[in-house]
């Protein structure tokens, strides 16, 4: 499906939802936000698609973050309350999307941006990459990524990004948790494809229980944990992918999932 601020293409298993709005530097509009949601429903039902990578087709910006004119728009409060409401929705969606989610960041992250990409299961960027969170200059805060940022980021560093909101280089967003990966930018694509294409390659049904137990422990206490982890273990284990897997380790071969 064709989509005005994306570029869409699925290869080899691997489905690539590229932001495609330069005018605005990829400006996470209400009508972006519609077409990343429309997006992500499409590769989650799409049984082709075994991994999701988010990526830009903008040579040094990957998003300028949430729409300031938006923002300013004079529209009642009760109105902008509900349009609110399509950040915590995409966001929850790539959670709960069954399927992993690579994030390609090759140029600037910002606001909303930075929640965006912490939403996505891995993070690779390249070297001119920065990360930051620039709305207390501008008299916002980014409540919306908060909860995001404080799941992957310790309290200190967490403070300083959000209330200093001066920006960070990929090396340290990388050292406090942002990205798991920093490369040169002629290497991104290519480190980016590779940990996709693991990814397609491994069984889909367990990385759906996977990805939905690590979604759902997140929030839980210890002992809730680890009954939810003991329950998706036994169902995992009665699947035909389990059993796969294990002849296949024993017979030396490559296995043949069929994701049941």
């Amino acid at each position: 499906m064709p989509y005005a601020s994306l570029r869409c293409e699925v290869v080899d298993s691997v489905a690539t939802i590229a932001l495609d709005a330069p005018g605005t530097r990829n400006a996470l509009s209400d009508a972006v936000l519609d077409d990343l949601l429309a997006a992500f429903a499409d590769a989650r039902d799409d049984a082709g698609v075994r991994c999701v990578v988010l990526a830009s087709t903008h040579e040094r910006v990957f998003s300028a973050g949430g729409d300031l004119a938006g923002f300013t728009a004079d529209v009642p409060l009760v109105d902008r309350h509900a349009a609110n409401d399509r950040f915590p929705r995409l966001f929850e969606l790539i959670g709960r999307l069954g399927k992993p989610v690579v994030c390609a960041v090759g140029g600037h992250a910002l606001g909303g941006a930075v929640g965006l990409a912490l939403a996505c299961d891995l993070v690779v960027a390249s070297e001119a990459a920065t990360f930051g969170t620039p709305e207390i200059g501008v008299g916002l805060f980014p409540f919306m990524i908060a909860a995001l940022v404080a799941r992957n980021v310790p309290r200190k560093p967490m403070s300083q990004l959000l209330l200093l909101g001066e920006p960070i280089d990929a090396h340290e967003a990388h050292r406090i948790g942002v990205v798991n990966r920093v490369v040169a930018p002629d290497a991104l694509d290519a480190a980016v494809d590779e940990w996709a294409q693991a990814l397609a390659g491994r069984s889909p049904l367990l990385l759906r229980l996977g990805k939905d137990a690590l979604y759902a422990q997140q929030d839980m206490g210890f002992v809730e944990a680890l009954a939810h982890g003991r329950a998706q273990l036994s169902l995992a284990l009665s699947s035909d992918d389990a059993r796969e897997g294990a002849a296949a380790f024993l017979e030396r071969r490559e296995p043949r999932w069929t994701g049941s």
